[in-house]
């Protein structure tokens, strides 16, 4: 089951309240602004700062 559609709408990244998207593997949340991924646990997001994974970087263009 996925996370329902409203909740997506309204959920924010909890350092910079920008908008967070779904993985296609929806099993993270991702927040552009500050480069992070929050875990989504048992179909619940886990948005504390602390568990907030590092996205790694885009490959530089030559």
């Amino acid at each position: 089951m996925a996370l329902n559609k409203e909740l997506l709408d309204i959920l924010a990244c909890p350092k910079c309240k920008s908008a967070l998207t779904l993985t296609p593997a929806q099993d993270q949340l991702i927040c552009e602004a500050c480069k992070v991924a929050y875990p989504i646990e048992d179909e619940i997001p886990i948005l504390l700062v602390d568990k907030a994974v590092p996205l790694a970087p885009a490959p530089a263009k030559d």
